[in-house]
């Protein structure tokens, strides 16, 4: 990780690399690694295709969601229930290129009865809040630690409310925030080991996790996996989308931590410059108004955009632990 970067190339880095690592890893999605091979030899570009059959470039739902949560989150200056399940509803109005199954019946369930949380369901454990989670901690990277998980678990309960998604979703949410702050990669791979002690099914330390399911335990397995293992945002993301499976998610959640970590210039041009034109515009518009709100938050008032905490009120480095 570089400890130079500022704050706004560690958001925008974060940001570009979700839909980076979602446009390339959109490709491979649901093939194995062999039919990777096969049919791609190395998969390292942004070349659209893929099951979904998309233009070059085009993004999936990982990406689309992050956005409508982004929107909600600035129209209401932070992350309120209904708004965020009306954003939801709405982008699913949009007839999405893909939509996962738990997140189409949380929709619904709110259009049907008005309430934005699901109950909490022990089969609910997928990845889909987690993979639109970035807008949080963009928006919350200062705030204490209570209220980023406040915050996290509001946008999540909309679709998923399983405490396994839960705890792994805080765990990267705890992980892109100990970035954003510019600490040193073993705060990250502690974070991940916290995760572990806390919930066992996480181990990362075993054989190669391929062909990872929409499952949010083998999900992070591969990213972190993919992650811990490289020191480039391109070995990584290859790693990743390399692995098929689900690898628009991985692939963008994989693509969100190591874009804060390694900053937007770690990103290669090529894929920069394949990226959908309207979805770049958009993500770099929204992780600079997302840090702009962090600033004049309640949460984040005195805390400097350079991530020096000069308020008694700003959360600490160390706020970044569970309590």
């Amino acid at each position: 990780m570089q400890t130079s970067l500022s704050l706004e190339q560690r958001a925008l880095g974060a940001y570009l690399g979700l839909a980076v690592g979602d446009a390339l890893g959109a490709t491979t999605e649901f093939l194995t690694p062999q039919e990777i091979r096969e049919n791609h030899g190395v998969h390292k570009k942004i070349v659209g295709g893929g099951w979904l059959h998309l233009k070059p470039g085009q993004v999936t739902d990982d990406t689309g969601m992050s956005l409508a949560l982004g929107e909600s989150i600035l129209a209401q200056g932070g992350v309120r229930a209904v708004p965020v399940a009306r954003a939801f509803s709405d982008w699913m109005r949009t007839k999405p290129v893909d939509i996962g199954h738990t997140v189409r019946r949380g929709i619904v369930h709110f259009r049907d009865s008005g309430v934005p949380c699901v109950p909490e369901n022990e089969f609910d454990a997928g990845n889909g809040a987690c993979m639109r989670s970035l807008p949080v901690a963009i928006a919350y990277w200062n705030a204490p630690h209570e209220r980023l998980v406040e915050a996290s678990r509001t946008q999540s309960h909309v679709t998923h409310n399983n405490p396994q998604a839960d705890a792994g979703t805080e765990a990267v949410l705890r992980m892109l925030v100990a970035a954003f702050r510019g600490e040193p990669p073993a705060t990250l791979h502690n974070i991940a080991l916290e995760l572990v002690a806390q919930q066992r099914a996480y181990r990362f330390d075993r054989r190669p996790v391929e062909n990872p399911s929409g499952w949010m335990v083998e999900t992070l397995q591969a990213v972190f996996q993919a992650f811990f293992a490289h020191d480039s945002l391109e070995a990584i993301l290859i790693d990743v989308v390399n692995r098929g499976g689900d690898a628009d998610t991985t692939g963008a959640i994989a693509g969100m931590l190591a874009g804060a970590c390694h900053g937007v210039e770690a990103i290669p041009r090529r894929w920069l410059r394949a990226l959908d034109r309207e979805v770049r515009v958009a993500c770099e518009d929204q992780a600079l108004a997302l840090l702009e709100l962090a600033q004049t938050a309640e949460w984040g008032r005195g805390c400097s955009v350079e991530g020096k905490y000069s308020h008694a009120g700003c959360a600490e480095p160390g706020d970044t632990h569970h309590r």
